[in-house]
Formats: structure tokens, C-alpha cells, sequence
């Protein structure tokens, strides 16, 4: 229902979320009922429509009610933020909560013993062999697959899990990993896990393990059939079991030994990365044509690093470094802090268009400047990061229509360098190409492609801690390594084969190095002490959720629930971080809802609208009540996100 004036329009729709549809024109209609020269108000934010969590002790949210069962659990032992975190991604990893336990892991954590924000690396890295020769020349192929063997990176999850726990968490191993490993012996499976099996079962049947597993209710004479456990059935791994209780075994003979905590839980990384696991997954992986090494494994570690920051009008914000695509959401705030949003209203035209652009401008950048900051060549993170730069930058936004073909800047003057990559830069253009449709049901369309994978994971505590992860990898349908029962990782797909023609000279795949992945947790502190937990799943659409997540806190004064299923505005103009990488510049998404006056006005600035019924994300959010000293989170009604609060 549109209101404007004293008009009252009702449409009738059937909203697609998965297939959006182009918005008509509607220049006849609104003259008809005098509309077209109408003011154009903002959108009303509305009321949530689900209650905030309100806790004193802790808060814990993520994709799925039984992984946020999980970190109640672990709370309700004593653990911190960190511990239950850790519950939380093993949980999610178990149940296939569109991650699996061979994905990486990417974390923003508040120490309160050191008032400092840390980051944590557990992104994998593509493994020996893996160039663009090898893919291109020998396999004949224009990129990496999206699935199986030869799409795996080396797995990242369980490091991180095992290093946050050691260096941050107060529990064991045991007492973190239990309630994943009753999980693994068997729990109800969900309708969401088994649509999918579903969807991608000639997949699965590729591939021995997973098959097994995956689709215990197979049967070879009829491989079409319904295999997947069904709604509510118990789903036991019992070689996930295994591979935990392995973990727990080692913890426990470690301690037993006479080694601290920290050591025994390490004694277990150790077991994973270089013992009879890695073994044994390195052994299926090649056996099925995989890459992955023994070195490969023993070679990678994560990183505990110091994360990039801007400060967005006396609030620090803070992001991951290049290897993803974190600096996005500090470059864009840096881009509108000179801008009223107030003014503007939120989601008017105006708001939508200048959010737009801004999006434009960050991203462009991030398509061209963004990899992995251990590898040569060195990313202008100084530049990029620059108020200075963010300032020329805006100062190019078409005020009235929309630039479909916005070029990267060139940071490297506001960090005193000059740029090597200037010819590049001259002759870039957006690599458009039409939207990916799909012609099976075990192809992913462009929307599902930019917007697929990945949970979220929040938890905070009384104490300070507050942990901010956003894990992927392993998503359905996975290759299953073996009787480890651990599904890899997808991401070799998100490097570009050729600095010229990916137009990227800085995340060009190479043995040992990391893909630029889209995953960014986030993070914001108010006068030195924690303010806001943020974190959403989706592609390239993580950090245009994200900004307008935290816009809807920090500018129009939402709580953190109603700010979680606001309607969000989303771009395709960047270029996708999956498949081809190509983009569609000027292609909006715009929740239906959207007043359509505004959705008019937008047509008529160039933008080619697409509508979706929910377009939050699912975002989840901790809101730190300085001035109460309470803990409020917000999880979106967008899917099953969860969470609970004491």
C-alpha cells in the first residue's frame, strides 16, 4: 500500500524473493492519480517485527536456533563471548549452516583486558599447482569450478576456531566442541538443509563421500529419487564425530602430559593441519583430483593481525584488511560523512541515490586495489583509507542520474607514492556482462551468486568481550575429504586468472595466496569502549547491508532490531566476486515496499529497478548500552537467524 497525499494506492503482487522482477513503468498510473510531480517523502522505517534481545550477562546470535543454543550452552558453563563464538561456528559448521567445517573463518574481537580490537585471518590459501596455466592451459577451463576438488582452498575454520579459543577464550576444547559433537551423532535435520540437498544432489552423487553421508537414503536404482534425510530426521556424521573427538583426544593427552590450556588446545591444530587428518584429507582431495599438499596444510597459519579503521563522526569503525573486501564499508563512510543523510530522509531518492554512488566509487576501488596483503604487490590501504581521497572522490558523484561507468580513483598521491598500475588504470572499464540465468536447478542465477553463502556470528559479554565473525566455505554441496567428514572450502573461484583481463592486478591466483573473499565482520567502538557488533551473510551485498545497517543506528536513530530488518537498497554494479566477475551497472534493489514514486524517480535517474519481498540481509547485531551497561541484539527476520540472550 502506497500513501501519499490523500491517494491511497494498493497494488497486488506475488513476491519472488529468489527471482527478482523489473519494477514497470509507471508514469500513466501516477499521472492518473496526480502523482508524478507528488513530493517524495522518505520511507517510514517501521516497527521490527521481531523483539529485540535485551540481556545484562550476554548476548549469542548466528544463522541457525541450535548453533545460538549452542553459545547459550556455552555461556550457561562459564565461557566468554570468544567460547561461545567458537560453539556457535562449530555448531553452524555441523549442521551445514551454509558453512561446513573446511571453510575459512574471518573475526573481529574487543579485548576488554587491552581495550583493543583485534582480527582474525583464517582464510585459506590456494594450494600447490593452483595458476591460471594449470586451470586455463591443462584443464581447459576459463576459471576455477564453482564446486568440487579443484575449487578448494585449504581448509580455514578449524585454525581459526582453535587459535581464537586458545589466545582468548577461558574453556576447553572439549567444553566448546560438545555440543557440536553431540550434534554430529545425530540431531534433526532442518527444511532449509534438506531443500538444498535436494537442489544440489546430481552434485553430490559425483562425489563418493559426500554421497554417503549427505544423502544417506540413496537408493542406486533410483538416483533421482528423494535421497536427503527428511525434515526432522536424525542426521548423523559419524566421521565428523570422529575427526572432533580426535581433536578432544588430543587436547586431553596434551594436558595430561603436563601442558597448560593454550598449549593442549594448539596440540590439537597441530593434530589437524600435520597429523593423520591432514592425512587423510589431503589423501581424498588428490585421489579425486584436488591440489591440496601436506605442505600446503603445514605451511598455512592464521594471522592474528590489527584491523583497518576510520572514525565516521566520533564513532571507530573496524574492518578486515584487502584480503576481503572490509575496507569497503570505511571507504564509503568516509565517502558520505560530509552528506546529510538526515536531511535527505531515509530512503528517498536522494538518500538511495547517494548511497548508490558512494557504493560505486568504494567498490570500483575494491575491484581493482584489493588481494592479499602477504602478497607482493602492496595494497594502498593508506590511500584508499584517506579522508583527503575520499573527499576528491566524492566530489566527482553525478548529482542527478547515475555513472554506470565509475572508474577506480587513484589512491597512491594521498600515501606520497605514484601508482604502478596507472596504465591499467587509464584503460579500465567495467566488465559488464547479462545477469547469469539459471538453466538448471544446480545453477546458481547472478542474484543467488552475489548474495549466496556465509553465516554470522555475534556474542557479547558482561565482561567486554564481544566477538564479530563471518565464516563461509563448505557450503552445500561440498566435497566431503574422505572419512574426515569435513566439507571444503569454494573460494578458488573468487581469484581473477589475468591482472588485464580481471582488471585486478592484486588478487591474480597464485599458489599459497588467499583469494580476496567477500567476507567482513565489523566492529565499532564509541569513546574507546565497544558500541556496536555487526555482521551479515550475502556476497557483495555484505558491506552495502552493513553500511546502511549501521546508517539506520547512527544516523535515524533505529534500535538494533528494527535497524536488522530495515529495507536496505542493494547495487549489482560491482563487479561479482564469483563466476565470471562481471557487472551490471545501474541494475537497484529495492525492498517492494518502497514507495513507488520513489522507485519512479529512480527509473527516471537512470537506475533499472528490481524488486525482492526482504532485502536485510539476514543481518545480526549487538547494540553495547553504554549508558545501562546492557547488552540489546537484533537478529532479521530475513531467514532463520537466531539468538539468545541472558
Amino acid at each position: 500500500m502506497l500513501l501519499t497525499g490523500h491517494f491511497c494506492l494498493v497494488l497486488t503482487m506475488q513476491p519472488t524473493r529468489f527471482k527478482p522482477t523489473v519494477v514497470a513503468k509507471l508514469s500513466v498510473l501516477l499521472a492518473a492519480l496526480g502523482l508524478a510531480g507528488a513530493t517524495l517523502h522518505a520511507q517510514e522505517p517501521k516497527h521490527s517485527l521481531k523483539p529485540p534481545l535485551h540481556g545484562s550477562h550476554w548476548v549469542a546470535i548466528t544463522g541457525k536456533p541450535l548453533a545460538a543454543s549452542a553459545g547459550a550452552l556455552t555461556f550457561a558453563k562459564g565461557g566468554n563471548a570468544v567460547d561461545a563464538a567458537c560453539a556457535m561456528l562449530a555448531a553452524a559448521a555441523t549442521m551445514w549452516d551454509t558453512i561446513g567445517w573446511g571453510g575459512e573463518t574471518q573475526a573481529l574481537i574487543h579485548n576488554p583486558l587491552t581495550g583493543k580490537v583485534i582480527a582474525i585471518n583464517a582464510l585459506g590459501v590456494a594450494p600447490t599447482g593452483a595458476t591460471p596455466e594449470y586451470f586455463r592451459q591443462q584443464l581447459g577451463m576459463k576459471y576455477p569450478p564453482e564446486y568440487g576438488p579443484l575449487a578448494a582452498i585449504t581448509p580455514g575454520t578449524p585454525g581459526g576456531l582453535l587459535v581464537m579459543l586458545a589466545e582468548f577464550g577461558k574453556l576447553s576444547l572439549a567444553q566448546v566442541l560438545a555440543p557440536a559433537m553431540e550434534m554430529a551423532a545425530g540431531y534433526p535435520m532442518e527444511q532449509n538443509l534438506v531443500d538444498t540437498l535436494d537442489r544440489y544432489q546430481p552434485f553430490i552423487l559425483q562425489w563418493k563421500d559426500a554421497r554417503r553421508i549427505m544423502l544417506p537414503n540413496l537408493d542406486l536404482a533410483h538416483p533421482n529419487a528423494h535421497a536427503a534425510p527428511t525434515a526432522g530426521e536424525m542426521f548423523v556424521q559419524e566421521d565428523l564425530l570422529a575427526t572432533l573427538t580426535k581433536l578432544v583426544d588430543t587436547e586431553k593427552a596434551a594436558l595430561a602430559a603436563g601442558k597448560n590450556r593454550q598449549q593442549a588446545i594448539m596440540a590439537a591444530y597441530e593434530r589437524f593441519y600435520k597429523g593423520d587428518i591432514a592425512e587423510e584429507l589431503t589423501r581424498a582431495v588428490q585421489e579425486a583430483g584436488g591440489l591440496i599438499t601436506m605442505d600446503d596444510l603445514a605451511k598455512w597459519q592464521v594471522h592474528i593481525e590489527t584491523p583497518v579503521t576510520t572514525n565516521y563522526k566520533g564513532i571507530d569503525v573496524y574492518k578486515l584488511n584487502t584480503w576481503v573486501q572490509g575496507p569497503v564499508l570505511l571507504q564509503e563512510l568516509n565517502l558520505l560523512e560530509g552528506k546529510d543523510l538526515q536531511a535527505m530522509g531515509y530512503n528517498s531518492p536522494e538518500y538511495i541515490h547517494t548511497l548508490y554512488q558512494a557504493m560505486n566509487l568504494a567498490f570500483a576501488d575494491r575491484d581493482f586495489y584489493y588481494g592479499d596483503p602477504y602478497f607482493p604487490p602492496e595494497e594502498p590501504i593508506k590511500g584508499l583509507l584517506s579522508k583527503d581521497y575520499a573527499r576528491a572522490r566524492m566530489a566527482t558523484m553525478p548529482k542527478y542520474y547515475n555513472n554506470p561507468l565509475v572508474k577506480p580513483g587513484d589512491p597512491y598521491p594521498y600515501q606520497n607514492g605514484k601508482n604502478p598500475y596507472a596504465a591499467l588504470l587509464n584503460k579500465w572499464q567495467p566488465r559488464v556482462g547479462p545477469a547469469r540465468v539459471a538453466d538448471s536447478t544446480i545453477t546458481r542465477t547472478t542474484e543467488e551468486s552475489r548474495r549466496a553463502g556465509t553465516t554470522s556470528i555475534q556474542a557479547a559479554d558482561a565482561e567486554g568481550w564481544v566477538v564479530s565473525i563471518t565464516p563461509s566455505g563448505g557450503w552445500t554441496p561440498a566435497f566431503i575429504a574422505g572419512s574426515t567428514g569435513v566439507g571444503l572450502s569454494q573460494r578458488m573461484q573468487s581469484f581473477i586468472m589475468d591482472a588485464e583481463e580481471g582488471q585486478n592486478p592484486f588478487n591474480v591466483l597464485a599458489p599459497g595466496k588467499r583469494p580476496r573473499a567477500t567476507l567482513s565482520p565489523g566492529m565499532a567502538l564509541k569513546d574507546g569502549k565497544p558500541f556496536l557488533s555487526f555482521a551479515v551473510q550475502g556476497g557483495d551485498f555484505q558491506d552495502q547491508n552493513l553500511l546502511q545497517f549501521f546508517l539506520n543506528i547512527v544516523e535515524f536513530g533505529m534500535d538494533v532490531q528494527q535497524a536488522t530488518e530495515a529495507a536496505n537498497m542493494g547495487s549489482y554494479q560491482m563487479h561479482d566476486s564469483f563466476g565470471e566477475h562481471t557487472s551490471e551497472p545501474g541494475k537497484l534493489l529495492l525492498r517492494m515496499d518502497t514507495p513507488l514514486p520513489v522507485q519512479y524517480r529512480l527509473q527516471d535517474m537512470g537506475y533499472m529497478i528490481v524488486n525482492e519481498e526482504l532485502t536485510s540481509g539476514p543481518i545480526n547485531g549487538i547494540f553495547i548500552d553504554q549508558k545501562h551497561h546492557t547488552l540489546m541484539g537484533g537478529s532479521s527476520n530475513f531467514g532463520d537467524d537466531y539468538g539468545v540472550a541472558w
